[in-house]
């Protein structure tokens, strides 16, 4: 029959504690100093502010269990969603694991621009290519040049002059646009790709299935 908890005032160093079945009301300025704490039951209870009761519990970072069922509150219907996103670190959440799709659709729900760039963020590399690639509808139509190599590499007879400005990179040319023209045939574009996260199985549902997944979709868009 506990309705108050200023007895847990100088309880700083506590990890577990069961205040379930009783008649609590409000839970607001009792609890909010036991940061160490990891396991926490309060159903059972009549709690019935999510967002007050939920504030109280921010602070302890290593909570990992908690049981808020068969209060007032747990009937809202973003109730577990709600929990989960402003309570990153509990684990088990009225006696059944947070999901990894539970915290993904917690963030669409409680922070979707957030949800958006995390979904937006595509991975990139420079792909070497040599001149005259087409990319979308342009492609480089320079002609070909004859290079007048520098006095300094000419004895190099039939050697690629790409592998030698490699090796003689501080060599000039003697004429400027040849300089210009070598790095014309070595022009690179860049690739980004990205994959809708949300269509792709976790380990745990890849398991679960028992059958062949098929790869997921990937948008892939090159420019120079």
């Amino acid at each position: 029959q506990i309705q108050d908890l200023t007895f847990l005032i100088k309880n700083y160093y506590l990890t577990e504690l069961y205040l379930n079945n009783n008649e609590l009301t409000d839970i607001s300025g009792a609890l909010k100093h036991l940061c160490s704490l990891q396991i926490l039951f309060l159903h059972n209870n009549e709690l019935k502010k999510l967002g007050k009761t939920v504030k109280e519990l921010k602070g302890m970072i290593s909570l990992q269990t908690l049981s808020l069922f068969q209060n007032p509150l747990a009937y809202d219907p973003d109730y577990r969603l709600y929990v989960i996103y402003f309570l990153p670190s509990v684990q088990l959440l009225d006696r059944k694991l947070v999901t990894q799709r539970e915290r993904e659709s917690a963030l669409h729900l409680f922070n979707p621009k957030r949800a958006w760039v995390m979904q937006s963020i595509a991975f990139g590399k420079r792909v070497d290519t040599s001149l005259g690639t087409t990319v979308g509808s342009s492609r480089c139509t320079q002609p070909a040049r004859r290079l007048i190599m520098p006095s300094a590499l000419k004895w190099f007879g039939n050697v690629q002059v790409m592998d030698l400005l490699c090796s003689f990179c501080r060599v000039p040319f003697e004429d400027p646009e040849d300089a210009v023209l070598v790095r014309a045939t070595t022009r690179s574009l860049m690739e980004f790709s990205s994959v809708d996260w949300n269509k792709v199985a976790t380990c745990q549902e890849r398991r679960l299935k028992n059958k062949a997944e098929e790869p997921p979709e990937r948008l892939t868009v090159q420019f120079r």
